[in-house]
């Protein structure tokens, strides 16, 4: 074994003993395996196991060695991307610098970029609400198709002549006074003016703030937007018209505590006789939107004879009244065109809040609208719609 700072000496039997100097080991130092035999005081060792643990050793110094290349290759790799990292750094901070003032002029473009998104996105919206307006438009259209075909009779009216006399331009066209109804969604309001001029300038500022009733619980201002109220018109209807020569139109019919059962079978029954000039009856109809009442007969010839007539005594009860037969006329539209017209003097207010109740509000937008320094003007007619309801808006012709 090695011993740090004593005497080794080594002796042979038969040998003289030499004196050996001091020698101090500080290095590390290899054990040696246990598998060792003294023999005459010298150690021995099997050649075997030495060469055993010396190619152990050199499996380890060279394994130390390709860890060393390795770490060698990685910090040196390292070393290189470092030094990429530090120059694409330097590039994107001269970058930076460069376009700082580049994004100083984008801004204004950005800020219009952002404004135009916003008005896309308005207009979407009024494109969705045009969408549902023209649904239900065509939906009342083509529910006033399916009318047509069975207009409504004309009653019988005293009429008076009061000496007005106009030049007649063509007598065969039909006059048709327009009743337009829109549905109307929450949060919206229509409000009519005296003068279209005042309408014009509420439209022409597009958006109002309104200021809120303190009594009525709610304070600040609402922001509205004004905007111009279009309508579908007809500009040309064309009819068919056909007499149907087995079907009379009964008018003037009484009113009655009778059920509308009861009076049809009366009717139907006065009728039916021959000796009224009537026939069997194959069909009856009351209509509801007149008043009137629709004979069909089985035989041809039955109707035309009671419109010759034209007036019959029919006792219902105990009193007789006079009814009127007339010929009973049906029709199918044919041809109808539209045009789009703008309300002259009413405009629609959308975007009210829900934040006061339907009376307050109502005062709030008629106070707000009727002052000149606010571009208002007389009011003639306001509707509004809570949030979260529906309503059906009556536009008529204006005979002003």
């Amino acid at each position: 074994m090695v011993m740090d700072s004593e005497e080794v000496a080594g002796t042979r039997r038969g040998s003289p003993c030499p004196r050996l100097r001091k020698v101090n080991v500080t290095e590390s130092f290899v054990r040696l395996p246990e598998e060792l035999n003294l023999e005459d005081g010298c150690l021995a060792m099997s050649l075997e196991l030495l060469q055993q643990e010396i190619e152990k050793y050199k499996e380890l110094c060279l394994a130390a060695e390709q860890e060393g290349l390795e770490l060698a290759t990685a910090r040196a790799a390292a070393k290189q991307k470092t030094q990429g990292l530090q120059k694409e750094a330097k590039r994107l901070r001269e970058k930076l610098e460069r376009e700082k003032p580049l994004s100083g002029e984008l801004e204004p473009s950005f800020q219009a970029l952002c404004l135009a998104k916003e008005e896309r996105g308005r207009l979407l919206e009024q494109k969705l609400e045009l969408g549902k307006q023209l649904a239900v438009l065509e939906g009342r259209q083509a529910v006033g198709k399916e009318q047509a075909k069975v207009p409504p009779t004309l009653p019988e009216r005293r009429m008076v002549f009061k000496g007005h006399v106009v030049e007649a331009e063509n007598a065969d066209v039909l006059v048709v006074t327009p009743q337009i109804q829109r549905a109307l969604p929450g949060g919206c309001a229509l409000i009519t003016f005296e003068q279209p001029e005042v309408a014009q300038r509420i439209l022409e500022m597009k958006w109002h703030e309104v200021k809120l009733d303190e009594g009525a619980g709610c304070e600040g201002q609402m922001r509205v937007e004004a905007r111009p109220v279009e309508l579908l018109l007809p500009s040309a209807l064309e009819i068919e018209l056909e007499q149907s020569p087995r079907c009379v139109l009964l008018s003037n019919l009484p009113r009655l505590d009778l059920s509308e059962e009861q009076l049809q079978d009366k009717l139907e029954l006065f009728f039916s006789k021959q000796k009224n000039g009537g026939g069997e009856v194959e069909h009856r109809e009351l209509l509801s939107d007149s008043g009137h009442m629709v004979l069909a007969f089985v035989q041809d010839g039955v109707a035309e004879q009671l419109t010759k007539k034209g007036r019959f005594q029919v006792p219902i009860g105990k009193q007789t009244y006079e009814l009127k037969a007339t010929p009973y006329t049906s029709g199918e539209i044919r041809d109808l065109q539209l045009r789009l017209s703008v309300c002259a003097k009413t405009v629609l207010l959308s975007g009210i809040p829900d934040v006061l109740d339907e009376e307050s509000m109502r005062d709030a937008l008629e106070i707000h609208f009727q002052k000149p320094s606010r571009g208002g003007g007389e009011v003639d007619a306001l509707g509004y719609v809570p949030a979260g309801k529906w309503a059906l808006a009556v536009f008529e012709e204006d005979v002003d």
